[in-house]
């Protein structure tokens, strides 16, 4: 054999050898740690099981316990840790305002009955309740639902059915609340307005005088009042009057605050 030729093969075959002999003592690579992860800190809050609609009594079957981040947890929220009887102390209680499921219960959305109607339950401390008659034409067409905020106007017609005689409209109320429309306090699933006979009110005792008197003297129409508009928590004491001669002819406008 060349001599040149065997020197390569010995070459070859102690690079060989000791690749290897590297191969069999290296062992596998060694991997980094991941560092732990911190556990997220939670709290159990009273929930809503179900969906709890507007007047309805709460029971227990509708109330459960369920863990929430603590860094979430408002301190309106009411916490197992605090109050772990919530559910049985609030057994009582009827929805002011209504409740989706998994939604954080919050007791200034609920109202203690104590043996009385959903309606004296959800009144505010000074308040009355009063209901006037309405149809579609004086009720915005049936798109007043209950908690929505309108105007009360007094419309009154002067002397006969002549085409000289005259009529009077008066904005006597602004910015009430309505509680019920016909003895219903929330809104049918699906249904976006309520046609109704009669509207309960949320007045002041001063306001409640002044409406029982209207209703004698002629028609009370409902104006809704935008969300945006009503949020801006005009006076309620504004009166508005407006005297319109029949066929447009002339028309004069006053307002006091």
């Amino acid at each position: 054999m060349n001599p040149a030729r065997l020197v390569v093969l010995i070459i070859a075959l102690g690079a060989g050898g000791v690749a290897a002999w590297l191969a069999s003592t290296s062992g596998p690579t060694p991997t980094a740690k991941a560092p732990p992860q911190q556990q997220l800190k939670t709290v159990e809050v009273l929930v809503a099981k179900a969906d709890i609609p507007l007047g309805q009594k709460v029971d227990a079957g509708q109330l459960q316990w369920q863990s929430w981040p603590a860094s979430a947890a408002s301190s309106n929220f009411i916490r197992r840790s605090d109050r772990p009887d919530a559910i049985k102390q609030l057994g009582d209680s009827i929805a002011r305002s209504p409740f989706v499921a998994g939604e954080p219960i919050r007791e200034t959305k609920l109202v203690t009955a104590k043996g009385s109607g959903f309606m004296a339950a959800i009144l505010p401390a000074g308040m009355r309740a009063i209901s006037i008659e309405i149809s579609p034409e004086t009720g915005a067409g049936g798109f007043i639902l209950p908690n929505d905020r309108v105007d009360v106007i007094l419309s009154r017609r002067k002397g006969g059915d002549d085409t000289h005689t005259g009529a009077s409209s008066e904005i006597i109320l602004t910015n009430v609340r309505v509680l019920a429309i016909d003895q219903k306090p929330g809104e049918k699933e699906g249904q976006n307005t309520v046609v109704g006979k009669t509207a309960t009110l949320e007045l002041r005792p001063d306001q409640a005088e002044s409406l029982a008197r209207a209703k004698q003297t002629g028609t009370l129409s409902l104006a809704l009042r935008s969300i945006a508009d009503a949020a801006t928590g005009e006076d309620d004491a504004r009166r508005s009057s407006v005297n319109v001669v029949r066929f447009g002819v002339s028309t004069t406008s006053t307002m006091t605050k």
